[in-house]
Formats: C-alpha cells, structure tokens, sequence
C-alpha cells in the first residue's frame, strides 16, 4: 500500500475512518479527554490489531482536513489524538498547523513505519515487528508503549528502550486477548525492570471508544 498513491500529498484531505471526543484509555496520558481522529491506511498488518476495519483506505471517504480541524475545535478538546491505521501514511502537516492555530494539543500514536510529518506535542511509538520504526522517529519519541503478546516481546521492547531518549516514558501493555496468559509475565518483569510502567487499556474496561 503506497501512502501517495492518489491522495493529496499537501494533506488538505485525508481518509477519515472516524472522530470523536473521548477519554485517553492507553500510557501516559490514560485519564485525560482527548478528542480522536483515526485516519483510514496501514500495511503493518499486526495479527492482534483491534482496528483492522482502518486498514483499507479504499473504505474511508476523503475529507476536507479543514472539516476535521473544524470538528475537533468545536468539541471544546484541548488535544488531539491523531492514530489509525497508521497515521504517518499521509502528510499530516497541514492537519497539525491548523490545530496549532486553535491552541490544540497535538498527540500521535503512531508504529513509526512511516517518516514524521506534523507538529507534535507528544509522541507515542508503539514498534510492530512487521515494519520497525526507524532510529530517527525512536529519538523524537515521548512515549515508548510495547504491546506484549508473548515472552519474546520483552526482548523486543528492551531493543527500543535502548534507541528512546532517556526522558522517554516506557510502558509495557497486555494484548487484550492474551490477557489472562500474559499479565503474570508483565508484573514479574516490571518487577525486575522497575524503569518500565504497565499500560491498560482503560477505555475497555470503561467501555467507551
């Protein structure tokens, strides 16, 4: 899947999969109202995604990016979570710079598949295997979250760690369908290696988006 296939590479539209004001359910930010905007596109192809129905941005209309920024200023947020998919796909320059007009908080989840475009408050990388972020994008990161599906997945999240900043806020967070099998490890582990947080996902537990 190519991010320029046919889309506006300015990022004045973009394939919108779904918006709305919620509640952060993931990391660092877990507790805080954060309006969402999930962008359509993602060949990283994780056989755990919870959101396989943004892959294909063939099924998401493209948008007027000003109607997305619209949207999100008259929801009263004062932060934005761009994820996806994978949002880096699409130029999001445009995205953030009228955002940052209207004093908006600018938050990416993001694998790191893709180069940075935007202006960003805070970024959240969260490595896939499939498609391993670059060194660059690891450096600029806020928040290393790690999905943890199997004991191998400790190995991995120790390679990033080691390519984060050190202010970078490490977090390990349970497969939600793995759950039961593998939250013992991530308890005994973050036991062991204290630099690291456990992250849930909230917003499950609360059963809101």
């Amino acid at each position: 899947m190519e991010s320029d296939h046919k889309y506006d590479l300015k990022g004045s539209e973009l394939p919108l999969v779904e918006d709305f004001f919620t509640i952060q359910g993931e990391g660092w930010h877990t507790g805080k109202a954060a309006y969402f905007i999930r962008l359509g596109g993602c060949d990283v192809g994780c056989n755990w995604c919870d959101s396989r129905f943004a892959w294909d941005p063939e099924l998401h209309p493209l948008i007027k990016t000003d109607e997305i920024i619209e949207r999100a200023v008259s929801s009263g947020a004062d932060s934005v979570v761009i994820t996806g998919g994978e949002p880096l796909m699409w130029n999001l320059d445009y995205l953030c710079s009228g955002l940052k007009r209207n004093k908006i908080c600018t938050f990416i989840e993001t694998s790191g598949a893709y180069p940075l475009s935007g202006r960003w408050d805070w970024i959240c990388l969260s490595p896939k295997r499939n498609i391993p972020p670059s060194e660059k994008i690891c450096r600029k990161a806020d928040e290393l979250k790690v999905i943890i599906e199997t004991s191998d997945d400790f190995l991995w999240a120790e390679k990033y760690r080691k390519l984060v900043s050190r202010n970078c806020r490490l977090f390990l967070q349970p497969e939600w369908s793995r759950f039961e099998n593998i939250i013992p490890e991530i308890v005994d582990y973050v036991r062991k290696n204290p630099a690291w947080r456990i992250s849930l996902q909230a917003h499950k537990y609360m059963h809101i988006p």
